[in-house]
């Protein structure tokens, strides 16, 4: 687990309203964060069957035509 160690900034009736964290631990929660999304972009359907090669060129050939 990460040892964040946070401040808080507060309002003028002491409530938090926002959290300051140093650059070294956010740049840490960055990186968990896009590994975390990285690794559920690559998560495969195992439902879905691979292309071949020519359904696979068509379907490249259609994503650059989008450009």
């Amino acid at each position: 687990m990460l040892n964040l160690h946070p401040n808080y900034l507060t309002d003028e009736d002491n409530n938090k309203v926002a959290v300051q964290l140093s650059i070294k631990t956010y740049k840490k929660i960055e990186e968990v964060l896009e590994n975390y999304s990285l690794d559920k972009l690559m998560e495969v359907d195992t439902n879905e069957k691979p292309l071949e090669l020519n359904e696979a060129k068509a379907f490249y050939k259609k994503l650059k035509k989008k450009k």
